[in-house]
């Protein structure tokens, strides 16, 4: 009887994308391993595993919460999700659990314990949110991809792993090919916007406001605008007015292609974000998600800023109020080549080896172990 690794995790593609990375490596290490996700019913799930042609069940969850309405759904959804997740792994003949954060890994953890398969937890963040500390102290080990922030820790912690990016990820080609292949202008300095898997509406509202007012400041400039299927028409219609040409995406596979397609990019600050732009060496501004009351996104972006390959803004979310802290910092870059140079030679990897490879051969060696 063959096998299988269970990979937890989705909501976002910050935690989905590493698991693919993760996945991309089982398969070239060993072939004959079957790999199977246990992700979230949101959309944004099915789309990015379909598109990556990756095998998937989706796991009934809720975010955890404090109130009383969202704690109720939150247990709900853990029992549910718990037997749903129990007999996911009974069907796939699980040898061993890799939870990749978020809320959906507590319910898969949870019955990876109750049936005894081994369950690791990949922490990609400096500061764990609650589901990761929930699912650690069930975890038999946890590992972390980036350094945990001071005064974080987390039950069971086994070491620290290189953060894991999809081969998708990064840039394929030369930037004049990487824009030709997206139906950009080869030669034209491209700058990149981008909310993540999902867009981000006040940078999207931002830049139609900017582009209103400092049209010139994108003068010789082309952009690729990854904006999530709400706003796409307004800006691309934003983008017209103001005589810039550009690409508007809801949605792009092949991130590799914009990173290596981009001269500047402005950017969220989740941390598979943040390793993808230090990997692919792109001077970026980096506006942290704002409706985390921590703010935690900052401390993902820090080494980088610390590093001076990229700028961190407050993303006011008011679009006005946007233009004195992203746009000024925006206005400043894209009229200043030597910045934009001195960012790119300050530059380096996030990690100095693979970080995929590393974690699935863990996997690899639990699942020997088991044999």
């Amino acid at each position: 009887m063959t096998t299988s690794v269970i990979l937890a995790g989705g909501g976002s593609g910050g935690h989905l994308s590493p698991g693919l990375a993760v996945a991309e490596r089982l398969q070239s290490l060993s072939p004959e391993t079957p790999v199977h996700f246990a992700c979230s019913d949101r959309p944004i799930d099915r789309l990015m595993l379909e598109f990556a042609g990756a095998a998937f069940t989706p796991i009934s969850s809720a975010p955890f919460s404090i109130r009383p309405v969202g704690l109720v759904r939150f247990l709900r959804g853990l029992a549910r999700g718990t037997r749903e997740s129990a007999d996911v792994l009974r069907s796939h003949h699980a040898g061993v659990v890799l939870a990749l954060g978020g809320f959906v890994s507590a319910p898969v953890v949870r019955a990876a314990r109750s049936l005894g398969t081994p369950a690791f937890l990949l922490n990609l963040d400096v500061v764990p949110g609650r589901a990761n500390q929930w699912v650690a102290r069930r975890a038999q080990r946890v590992y972390t991809a980036l350094p945990l922030g001071a005064g974080q820790d987390l039950p069971n912690l086994a070491g620290q792993v290189d953060f894991p990016i999809r081969r998708a990820a990064i840039a394929p080609a030369d930037p004049a090919t990487c824009r030709e292949r997206l139906g950009l202008v080869p030669e034209k300095p491209t700058l990149l916007v981008t909310g993540a898997s999902q867009g981000a509406s006040s940078l999207n509202r931002l830049m139609m406001r900017f582009v209103a007012v400092s049209p010139g400041a994108l003068e010789g400039w082309q952009v690729l605008h990854l904006s999530g299927p709400a706003d796409r028409s307004a800006l691309e219609d934003a983008y017209r007015t103001a005589g810039i040409d550009s690409v508007v995406l809801e949605f792009i596979d092949q991130m590799g292609l914009a990173w290596g397609a981009a001269e500047l990019a402005v950017s969220r600050a989740g941390a598979n974000s943040v390793a993808e732009v230090a990997l692919n060496r792109v001077p970026a501004i980096f506006a942290p998600y704002p409706w985390h009351k921590d703010l935690h996104q900052e401390h993902n972006a820090r080494p980088l800023v610390e590093a001076g390959s990229a700028r961190l803004e407050r993303d006011l979310v008011d679009p006005d109020e946007n233009l004195s802290t992203i746009g000024r910092g925006l206005r400043e870059l894209l009229l200043d080549p030597a910045a934009r140079n001195r960012m790119r030679d300050a530059s380096g990897a996030l990690q100095s080896s693979d970080g995929a490879s590393q974690v699935a051969e863990l996997l690899l060696s639990a699942l020997a172990r088991r044999g």
